[in-house]
């Protein structure tokens, strides 16, 4: 190339890097066990989220979004990954050793999986993680993976992870001294901080502006975890706003943990280089535990594959980011899942998909802002966690092994198609209307699609741990009512 013209490409290259928009800070806010219904923008009116409201009077609010199980860690590996956790072998909740085999699930998510935080990170993006991790790494698993080998700079989590990490402290109406729980994860990683588990957030917040102020000041873009898991049991509000009752502790969790929030919202939105290139999602990892969170409309809690166990709020918010004229809107059309967010913030941040990485997820950038309201053009398969064949010693019932959404239908059954449920969530959002006679054809297409899938991914011990469940005992009403249906 003669001088003169390798001059110009140059200054064509250089021209170019200087216009180019800088690219969007990501924060993505994970809650621990909350339900559908639980923002006072979805419609809670036992409590109030100001600061999550606000975020949605100046974002988008969706209404069919899903986490891909209705349980904590499988739902993180899913978001994490932007695949199935069952590829991964995580399909309950990550316990101590011995309980992990017997459930026929891994110890921890394997380090060569494709994660976001890596990806970004390769691609020169700051990556820092706080709060709960729970993909590795507590109780006695205790030579799991650092958070670090994941592709994060930085992290601080809670109990179930490894590296530096805030502990709770407890005080309830008339203690005079604090207590601890969960002081044996001490030995899973220093630094370690003790504080009240009523302010944890705003510990992991206070945490998290400095590393974002950082990478700001480095002229770096910012990938941020914000994980909370203040409304996952046990409930331990500030004193002097303490409730009775199981739903009156979680409600006032639950605000608590808004205001805490509000302080990483409003240092983005006051500060000039954040407000207008920082997208901000909020969503929760599954379904309320029954008795604290609402599911809103839905039917179903945390652990099961009804849509109260598996449909997620979320929030976006990205004044500088989301279309013009769509904030405050309701995306009710938009069916999609955590995975989908893998994909879709790649292409935000302007990141290409290694070709070595096959995302189970769909890229739905433009759903995110305000773009457009399609749909993700797969199905979304669902598997329930191997040891919940009921909801619990008080929930008896026997569950559906196997869900599925296609369209509008949403199709339950055992692992071998039997005991088939067909819902038109549609029309009936709230699953209480069996189809299942109405629509055999649907019923037969949706089960041969369903269960292809579930034989397709690596097995768990669902199958023997469900033949171990007790069944109910059924009163006569129960059972007439059985017959008739």
């Amino acid at each position: 190339m003669k001088p003169a013209v390798a001059l110009f490409a140059l200054l064509c290259v250089l021209c170019g890097q200087s216009n180019a928009a800088p690219r969007p800070n990501i924060i993505l806010v994970f809650i621990d066990d909350m339900g559908w219904g639980d923002f006072s923008c979805f419609g809670n009116k036992d409590a109030k989220t100001p600061n999550v409201d606000r975020l949605a009077a100046e974002g988008l609010r969706f209404s069919q979004f899903y986490v891909n199980a209705p349980i904590c860690s499988p739902s993180r590996c899913a978001l994490v990954t932007g695949q199935y956790p069952h590829r991964w072998r995580i399909t309950s909740f990550l316990n101590n050793r011995a309980d992990n085999e017997r459930r026929g699930v891994a110890q921890w998510l394997d380090p060569k999986a494709p994660t976001l935080a890596r990806l970004l990170q390769q691609s020169g993006y700051a990556t820092g993680h706080f709060g709960k991790w729970h993909l590795g790494g507590q109780r006695d698993v205790d030579d799991a993976p650092p958070i670090s080998d994941y592709g994060f700079d930085e992290s601080l989590t809670n109990f179930e992870g490894m590296g530096a990490k805030l502990l709770p402290l407890t005080l309830k109406p008339g203690d005079t001294q604090p207590g601890r729980i969960w002081a044996d994860a001490e030995r899973l990683g220093k630094l370690v901080t003790w504080m009240q588990r009523s302010q944890i957030t705003s510990g992991f917040v206070d945490a998290a502006i400095p590393f974002m102020n950082r990478a700001a000041t480095a002229g770096k873009p910012f990938y941020v975890n914000l994980w909370p898991d203040d409304v996952h049991s046990p409930f331990w509000p500030p004193v002097d706003q303490w409730r009775e009752g199981k739903r009156g502790l979680y409600l006032a969790v639950l605000e608590a943990m808004d205001r805490q929030l509000g302080k990483l919202f409003d240092h983005v939105r006051a500060t000039p280089a954040l407000r207008d290139n920082t997208l901000i999602l909020v969503c929760s990892d599954n379904g309320p535990e029954p008795g604290a969170g609402s599911a809103g409309p839905f039917r179903g809690t945390k652990t099961t594959l009804y849509e109260g166990g598996t449909r997620s709020p979320l929030i976006a918010w990205g004044p500088g980011l989301i279309e013009k004229g769509k904030a405050g809107t309701h995306n009710e059309a938009s069916v999609f899942a955590a995975f989908d967010l893998a994909p879709s913030l790649l292409s935000i941040a302007g990141v290409a998909k290694p070709a070595d990485v096959a995302f189970d997820g769909e890229n739905l950038s433009p759903v995110l802002l305000g773009k457009s309201t399609s749909s993700r053009a797969a199905p979304i398969f669902w598997r329930r966690p191997p040891d919940r064949k009921t909801a619990g010693p008080n929930l008896p019932d026997r569950l559906p092994d196997l869900a599925m959404r296609e369209g509008d239908w949403k199709l339950l059954c055992d692992y071998d198609g039997s005991q088939p449920q067909l819902y038109n969530l549609a029309t009936d959002r709230a699953e209480t209307k069996n189809l299942v006679a109405q629509q055999p054809d649907t019923v037969a297409r949706l089960t041969k699609s369903l269960l292809a899938w579930h034989q397709s991914m690596p097995p768990d011990n669902g199958p023997a741990l469900g033949a171990q469940a007790p069944a109910p005992k059924a009163d006569g009403k129960k059972k007439a009512k059985q017959k008739a249906q």
